[in-house]
């Protein structure tokens, strides 16, 4: 038996309106879900949640498992007391995410919320509170990571004296005493992120509205995961990584792709039962309905590059934890819904893995057409258990796509449409509704028609990425009608739930 078709829209955070210089999970995270409601979709997709670390990247995160504190709503704050009513951030852009600027205003803000909250120690909010510290097991590590990283002026944790960058435990101590009030700041804004995330997850559930998480494969090297964890990890003794990730040059890429994260010690983890992995896991679905994995096919093979090579040429594939490691996460949390990120280069070996787990793989439409008809990402070469894309993140708008392409490229992908190429992003949805897999999620810009402008990403490139945002004003009045109408005719339109 298929799953029901669905619909959904893949839009972060981030990119939502609002006067805090980013978007939150405040009002207009409500109104946002209100829409998707409207038009009868089923999805809301999201980039990871973790907070940034480098170029701002949502894939580039100091911890694995802890929450983007500048997507924390300030009015909500405001109304449980800890901030006055009339808070300014001053006159932060509204167009595009400024992160410097947010992250200074912001920061300034949300350590004044923990200031006040701490003052008033008595209320059922405290108990609420340190109950959330005593039963989330990373969250100590992440506040001490952060506030000794604080301390030593922002530095990477391998940069740090010895005996703070190794943990030793009469440091850690001694931290956690003087460091203890930023410590808490950082407590408390994990604290406020997840319950506005419950708050905001909630009550898009109340809409019949799921949420995808994503989940990439590696971390960043300079995080709470890698510092705490050094054991499960290709590091030599002084903590440096032996290997990084990255992957083999290929058509689009002469040298490959460096990436620069530290690899997994499969074998130590095999040893500890995937204990890490199987947290990692149960901490995404405490916060999603499903989750996409970011780079799937580094559980069977990953491109492992020497440390200190300046491109990935000189890499090799070595073997990951494959299907044990799911079996382990089935073991301990049951069946658990996942999406596998397929793209590139797949060989047998990754779809014997994604097949043996049940995942759906990705398809994507603005890949389709450079191979001719046996092209896999082409509608007609579609199977039920795969999710199907415009494009994603990493790729340009459907708009910007396509005025990109060569003449004979447009050519063939308007005989293939039957467009006139007069709407041609409603034509490419269009055919991605018709198609028999079970699941199509299309991004925010491509729904509003945008050009190359709103694209999220450009990969391989270090600046100018992650920042765009939309406004209601360029929301068409009409579009819930509109997108009700597109899908009806494919079932894939979903009633909302009777209040």
């Amino acid at each position: 038996m298929h799953n029901e078709r669905k619909c959904g829209i893949l839009l972060h955070p981030t990119s939502l309106p609002g006067a805090e210089g980013i978007g939150t999970l405040g009002a207009e995270a409500r109104q946002f879900i209100d829409l998707l409601a409207g038009m009868g979709m089923s999805l809301w997709q999201v980039l990871p949640l973790t907070p940034p670390a480098c170029g701002n990247s949502p894939y580039s995160a100091f911890s694995a498992f802890a929450g983007n504190p500048l997507l924390i709503d300030l009015e909500q704050l405001a109304s449980e007391g800890d901030l006055p009513h009339n808070i300014s951030l001053g006159q932060l852009p509204r167009e595009r995410v400024d992160f410097t600027q947010v992250l200074e205003a912001k920061q300034i803000t949300l350590h004044q919320a923990a200031t006040t909250f701490f003052s008033n120690s008595r209320t059922t909010r405290m108990e609420e509170f340190w109950h959330f510290c005593d039963t989330t097991p990373w969250l100590h590590d992440y506040a001490l990571f952060m506030a000794l990283k604080q301390h030593y002026k922002g530095k990477s944790w391998h940069r740090w004296p010895a005996d703070a960058a190794r943990r030793a435990p009469e440091i850690c101590e001694k931290a956690s005493v003087e460091l203890g009030p930023e410590i808490g700041a950082q407590k408390y804004q994990q604290w406020q992120f997840h319950r506005q995330w419950q708050a905001t997850r909630n009550y898009a559930a109340a809409q019949g509205i799921a949420v995808m998480g994503d989940l990439p494969i590696f971390v960043a090297y300079d995080s709470a995961d890698v510092w705490a964890n050094r054991d499960i990890f290709l590091l030599d003794a002084k903590g440096r990584p032996t290997f990084v990730a990255g992957v083999p040059p290929d058509y689009f890429c002469k040298t490959g792709q460096l990436w620069g994260n530290p690899l997994y010690d499969w074998a130590a983890l095999e040893k500890q039962g995937y204990v890490w992995w199987i947290e990692r896991i149960r901490q995404m679905y405490s916060l999603f309905d499903s989750v996409r994995i970011d780079h799937f096919r580094g559980f069977e093979a990953a491109w492992h590059v020497p440390a200190g090579e300046r491109t990935a040429v000189k890499g090799q594939w070595i073997k990951g934890a494959g299907a044990q490691l799911f079996d382990a996460i089935d073991a301990a949390l049951g069946k658990i819904p996942i999406i596998a990120e397929d793209l590139g280069v797949i060989t047998p070996e990754v779809e014997a893995l994604r097949d043996h787990c049940g995942c759906p793989g990705m398809k994507i439409l603005q890949f389709a057409f450079d191979s001719g008809p046996a092209n896999p990402y082409l509608p007609h070469n579609h199977t039920n258990n795969c999710v199907v894309y415009t494009g994603t993140h990493d790729n340009d708008t459907t708009l910007g796509w396509f005025h990109c392409l060569a003449p004979a490229k447009k050519k063939a992908v308007l005989d293939y449409l039957g467009s006139d190429g007069l709407d041609i992003v409603t034509d490419l949805v269009r055919v991605a509704l018709m198609s028999v897999a079970d699941t199509v999620i299309i991004p925010f810009q491509d729904i509003l028609g945008l050009p190359s402008t709103a694209r999220m990403n450009i990969p391989g490139t270090a600046y100018g990425n992650w920042e765009w945002r939309f406004s209601w004003e360029s929301v068409p009045r009409h579009l819930s009608a509109s997108l009700s109408e597109l899908l009806e005719p494919y079932g894939r339109h979903r009633l909302t739930p009777s209040k």
